[in-house]
């Protein structure tokens, strides 16, 4: 107890008066997860200002062999980010952007700067950066390298890896990787910088990143559609790609969730008469000024093919804006109604149908009446699928089926090769399930790199492996 007292002197000693607090009522907001899923303690929190004073705090925790835990702007959703008696790590006050050049159409942001400040950067000199996600105004940098973020564009420009040209990051010892070039193309050995991402703070705490931009679309617009089933989705997906070539996202939505979105989220509309089975929410993109002629063509097109059933073109950005609310909401929606099994499972986009209809009928057995939300990417084979508790049923017994509902879901997503986790991370939420079910050679690899980085196991102990 007295060397770790110790160890808390020197660290406060480090940063200053400005660097740390010890208030319960300041580091309560960082102790607990948005969906309150998660909830912890810490016996402080720390907020290095400069990737010289990370270095010192990693640093002195490693010699003393104190465990740590990582913190960007506490949207991640598996729990990873919420600490049970580690020191606390806020990257927050790394917040600066140090540079931007639209001729590399690259960007240097520090780990705690938020991802609509880099899109707001990016926007000022003519680029984009096209990351784009619901918590985009509170998630920072190195929450989303450290989780692979994904997001509504991976189809046309990747997760957040192909996002990355360069990276920094402190690593367990307190030792620098300094990789914040702005190359390319280099093949001088091992890309390192790919074993951060993703890696959700095991290996590393990074503190910034050299980010890839690029041009800012003349044209855009959005449309929302009417649906009966999943294979229309599929299937208008690759019809609008063929006939435009201007998909940018294509999401998904069905009758329970946007249902719910009006029921309980202020401000919902949609543009018909009444709910359909299914909305695909569709943006475009290009050069031409006819683009929304083109779109109109494209979707006059697939209506008459029997692909959907309505159609509707946002008029403004506000109506544009309005249709991105409806699936932003999509989440939040659900908090309202009660517990939910939540699934961030990923499959071929060609057995999205498929697994839906066998997803259904294993939530069904498991918990009949179960009400299922199923929404997300589309167009990468991503579905959000959650399962609320029944109406008949109380949380508290909801709440002791949800492992089951876990298994259950996670198997006909396995069942087509696909993945228990597409965007959020393994955290601790995952974790045993992760351990369950990875191939051994797959773990043993990873363990390795654990073990090399980070030999005595104090960046976020408890994540992951």
């Amino acid at each position: 107890m007295d060397a770790h007292l110790s160890t808390l002197a020197r660290l406060k000693d480090r940063l200053g008066p400005h660097g740390w607090t010890e208030d319960p009522d300041l580091i309560a907001p960082h102790l607990i997860e948005w969906r309150d899923r998660w909830s912890g303690h810490a016996p402080i929190l720390l907020m290095p200002s400069t990737t010289e004073e990370a270095q010192a705090i990693i640093g002195l925790c490693h010699e003393a062999g104190v465990a740590v835990t990582t913190q960007g702007g506490n949207t991640g959703l598996v729990g990873a980010q919420i600490p049970l008696g580690e020191v606390l790590i806020s990257t927050k006050r790394l917040n600066l952007i140090r540079a931007i050049d639209p001729v590399d159409d690259a960007l240097v942001a520090e780990a705690g700067v938020v991802l609509t400040q880099v899109q707001d950067a990016a926007r000022q000199i003519g680029k984009r950066f096209p990351l784009s996600l619901a918590s985009e105004g509170s998630a920072t940098i190195g929450g989303l390298i450290s989780t692979n973020a994904g997001g509504v564009h991976v189809r046309r420009h990747g997760m957040m890896r192909a996002q990355i040209l360069g990276l920094e990051a402190v690593l367990a010892n307190g030792s620098l990787y300094e990789g914040l070039s702005a190359l390319r193309k280099d093949n001088t050995g091992y890309d390192l910088k790919h074993l951060f991402i993703g890696a959700e703070g095991t290996l590393g705490l990074v503190t910034a990143a050299t980010l890839k931009l690029v041009a800012q679309p003349r044209h855009t617009t959005v449309a929302l559609l009417a649906l009966d089933t999943p294979e229309q989705a599929v299937a208008l997906l690759h019809r609008l790609e063929e006939e435009t070539a201007a998909v940018a996202a294509f999401e998904v939505m069905n009758h329970l969730g946007v249902s719910l979105a009006v029921k309980n989220i202020p401000n919902v509309r949609i543009p018909f008469g009444t709910i359909p089975a299914w909305m695909a929410l569709v943006e475009f993109e290009g050069p031409n000024a006819d683009l929304v002629d083109q779109v109109e063509q494209a979707l006059a097109s697939a209506l008459e093919a029997g692909l959907a059933q309505d159609a509707v073109v946002a008029q403004n950005e506000t109506q544009s804006k309005s249709f991105w609310y409806l699936r932003e909401e999509m989440s939040a929606c659900q908090k309202p109604e009660g517990v939910a099994a939540k699934h961030d499972v990923s499959v071929p986009v060609s057995k999205i149908p498929v697994f839906l209809r066998q997803a259904d009928a294993e939530a069904d057995r498991v918990a009949p009446g179960a009400r299922v939300v199923a929404f997300g990417h589309c167009s990468d084979g991503n579905i959000h699928y959650d399962v609320i508790q029944p109406q008949d049923m109380s949380g508290d017994a909801y709440m002791a089926l949800v492992p089951q509902m876990n298994e259950a879901i996670h198997d006909v997503a396995m069942s087509f090769n696909g993945s228990i986790s597409a965007e959020h991370g393994i955290g601790i939420s995952r974790r045993d399930e992760f351990l369950r079910r990875e191939p051994p050679a797959h773990l043993a690899l990873m363990r390795a790199i654990k073990a090399s980085f980070d030999p005595k196991n104090i960046m976020n102990p408890r994540v992951l492996l």
